[in-house]
Order: structure tokens, then C-alpha cells, then sequence
């Protein structure tokens, strides 16, 4: 019989762009069957081949076997644990990417101003196509996006005859800003803010080191994400709630099929490329194993470098840990007795 259609290796599909951008599961159980993920409810049960998909988006009342989380990691699905009503992030799993590179030079230049105003300046200019913002300081350039995202907001308004009364919303509470317009505006943007973060930890980009946000652990989500809002989540919003579709899933499903037919992801993945790494240039993606070296730059790792010294000749002594280690085990799975009708 031949192989059904998800029996692919987990190593098949790495390409992100290919991927399908995000899965929301809630309330449901995840378990591994052969290269699939199985997700199984009291409805139904539907099976997912890992390394088709970019981020899993794991909602509240979701239980998760430790095949299913190999599965994913070594698929290189990103997996991130969401709130209720998926307007918080609290945590992400690794990506595809092995290597350090775009992350060691997102982080220098993160750390030299000159640099980071520059990267800053360039995710302003991607607003004001056509407009020279090279020597706009970042007061002048939030004032700018200021007034462009109002415009927005009062056209879309405009377009759809909804009242608008401003943007009002609390992290983690999608019900704080009372109106439907407002929740709509919310849970796009945290889906998107999910989608974002999948492809920088796919890239292997650190999502905490932001150039225009900063002070929390997803700042380069926000700045990415940041990029779309006006051509994405903005009129997705208005246009649901004109139409009468105000639940989270409407808004969460709705972006997942825009995303899909603009194909968001590549250009996502080429943007953040652009604004990181100097023109034509490529990350290697390598799982290198190196140690650093003031001289050197790197020397290999995985080497017993202690030959090469003849200086020192102190025995390694092996770590006690009888009353320093901590481990918690659970029970083996009792085996069903034959014949007790049980399963």
C-alpha cells in the first residue's frame, strides 16, 4: 500500500515560504501519529503534516505529548503557547534555523546607534514609499507614522460608515476596549504579531532585540509586525466588523487566507533580510560548533583543547551531584491486563 500523503520526513518542507502561516488549536489534544501531528477533540480528529505549517498557536484548554513537540521541533515548526482569545504571548518554541548569524549581527547592530537609527529609519521609509526619511529624527518619524495610522483608521471609518472613536486597548484583555471594532483591531494584530514571530525565530533573528520598540521580549515582533497593520490587520478589521463578524476566529481566519493569497511570508522573510543584512547577502545556516577566541575569532568546538596546553595539567574533577540534582520522573504506564475488557 503506498504512503499516505503525510508520511513525509519531518526535514522535507524547511523552506518557510512554503509553508502554511499559522494553526490555532484550543481545547483540544496533541498527540504524534508517524510525521503528522494528530489533533484530537471530542468532534473530531484531524492530522497535519508538522513541516507544512510555520507556527502552531497553542490556545487555552490545549494538551501537547512530548512526541508531538519532537515532532514539531525537529519539523522546525515554531510553536507558541497564546492566551484566551489569543491576545497574549507567553511563550515560543525554536524554529527552523540552527545558526547564529543573523542573530550576532542583529545584535550589533541593535547595540551601535548609529546603526540601529539607520535600520529604524529604513522600517519607516517601507511607510512612505517614495519619501526621503534618511535624515528624520525618531521623534519626527513617530510623529509621522502618528497621523498616517489616524488617517487610516478615519478613512477605513469613512469607507464602511462605522463609527470610529479611537484606538483603546489593553495587553492581555481582549474585551477591555468594550467595542467590536476595537477587539477586531486586537486579535488581527495578535495573530499577525504571532505570524511575525514565527518567521524571525524561523530565521533564527531574535525577537526581544527590536530597533524602534524595545524593553520587551517580543520588540522586533512589534516592529515587524508593524510593517503590514495598514495593509493587513487595519482593513481586515473594519471590513468584519462592517459585515457583521465580530468573533476572535473571524478576524484569526480571515488574515490566515489574506495571508495566503498575498503570500505574506516570503515577504516577511525578504524584509527582515533587507533590513539586517547588507545587499545580496545570505546567513549561513549552519548548526556550527565553535568557541570563541579573542585572537582567532573562532576555534572548533567539540575538541578536548586541554592536549594543547602544556601549562596546565590539572585533573577535571567530576560534579557531585547526590544532593544537587533534582529530577522529577513520572511513573512507567501500567500495561493493561489480558482480558480485563480494558483499554
Amino acid at each position: 500500500m503506498a504512503d499516505i500523503w503525510w508520511k513525509a520526513h519531518p526535514q522535507d518542507l524547511h523552506r518557510l515560504t512554503d509553508r502554511v502561516s499559522s494553526v490555532y488549536i484550543e481545547r483540544s489534544h496533541l498527540d504524534r501519529d508517524e510525521n503528522a501531528i494528530a489533533i484530537i477533540n471530542k468532534r473530531e480528529t484531524v492530522r497535519l503534516p508538522a513541516a507544512l505549517v510555520a507556527v502552531v498557536l497553542l490556545g487555552p484548554g490545549t494538551r501537547v505529548t512530548h512526541g508531538a513537540m519532537q515532532l514539531l521541533a525537529d519539523s522546525g515548526t515554531a510553536v507558541c503557547w497564546v492566551g484566551e482569545q489569543g491576545v497574549r504571548l507567553y511563550a515560543a518554541g525554536l524554529g527552523p534555523s540552527r545558526g547564529a548569524a543573523l542573530l550576532q549581527r542583529q545584535a550589533w547592530l541593535v547595540s551601535r546607534p548609529p546603526e540601529r537609527l539607520r535600520v529604524a529609519r529604513a522600517m519607516y521609509g517601507m511607510r512612505f514609499p517614495g519619501e526621503d526619511v534618511s535624515e528624520l529624527t525618531m521623534q519626527q518619524l513617530r510623529g509621522r507614522e502618528g497621523t498616517r495610522v489616524r488617517k487610516l483608521y478615519k478613512q477605513h471609518a469613512d469607507q464602511h460608515d462605522l463609527a470610529w472613536h479611537g484606538r483603546v486597548y489593553k495587553p492581555g484583555d481582549a474585551f477591555a476596549a468594550g467595542d467590536d471594532l476595537n477587539r477586531m483591531l486586537s486579535a488581527a494584530n495578535t495573530a499577525l504579531y504571532g505570524i511575525c514571530h514565527a518567521v524571525i525565530v524561523g530565521l533564527g533573528a531574535s525577537p526581544g532585540l527590536g530597533f524602534v520598540h524595545t524593553g520587551a521580549a517580543t520588540s522586533f515582533v512589534m516592529d515587524i509586525a508593524d510593517l503590514y497593520k495598514a495593509d493587513y490587520t487595519i482593513p481586515l478589521a473594519f471590513e468584519l466588523t462592517a459585515a457583521g463578524l465580530v468573533e476572535e476566529r473571524d478576524a484569526r481566519t480571515a488574515l490566515r487566507d489574506r495571508i495566503a493569497e498575498t503570500n505574506l511570508l516570503t515577504t516577511i522573510v525578504r524584509d527582515i533580510k533587507t533590513l539586517l543584512l547588507p545587499e545580496g547577502e545570505e546567513p549561513p545556516d549552519s548548526d556550527a560548533n565553535h568557541l570563541w577566541d579573542e585572537h582567532a575569532g573562532t576555534v572548533a568546538g567539540g575538541v578536548n583543547w586541554g592536549v594543547f596546553d602544556e601549562d596546565y595539567d590539572t585533573e577535571l574533577a567530576e560534579p557531585d551531584l547526590d544532593d544537587q540534582h533534582i529530577a522529577v520522573i513520572g511513573p512507567e504506564l501500567d500495561t493493561p491486563s489480558q482480558g480485563t475488557g480494558r483499554s
